[in-house]
């Protein structure tokens, strides 16, 4: 049974983390790279290398989206995650395909291979630690908010 407190696009989220963890990648859950942007699934591989993925849970979901091009220079591959009974004609064939549910993934297609540059790894690798390091301590201290800015207080 689904948790009927997610959205259908988390749903998703959840189980393409779940199935990264097989290939050794961790993986944020609505990543801000830079203000106006936010990555459904944004994860790092062994390698360093990071992917951007995004959950579409519906053809209205996709089409309605104009600007998942933006997302294409924050990751080295980019990946779609739809559930099975998604049309995945509409999606675009250089970009990475995964079919997921609320479980588990399979990767079906990879995404083009586009290196970030070391300044803009370095910056992400940063950020990255430090975004999960807040949530965790936002979990485990749920009196501090996981989401709070110091330099806005």
């Amino acid at each position: 049974m689904q948790d009927q407190s997610l959205q259908p696009g988390q749903i998703l989220a959840r189980g393409v983390a779940r199935h990264l963890r097989f290939h050794d990648f961790v993986s944020l859950e609505e990543f801000v790279p830079a203000r106006g942007l936010r990555i459904d699934v944004f994860a790092l591989g062994p390698g360093g290398e990071f992917w951007v993925i995004e959950c579409k849970s519906s053809r209205v979901d996709f089409t309605s989206d104009s600007k998942w091009q933006g997302y294409l220079e924050w990751g080295d591959r980019y990946f779609w995650a739809v559930d099975a009974d998604f049309p995945t004609e509409l999606l675009p064939p250089e970009t990475g395909l995964i079919i997921a549910d609320g479980y588990d993934a399979e990767i079906l297609r990879m995404g083009v291979q586009a290196k970030l540059a070391p300044a803009r790894r370095k910056k992400l690798l940063q950020k990255f630690a430090r975004d999960a390091a807040r949530r965790l301590q936002g979990w485990r201290d749920p009196g501090v908010s996981a989401f709070s800015d110091p330099s806005q207080t």
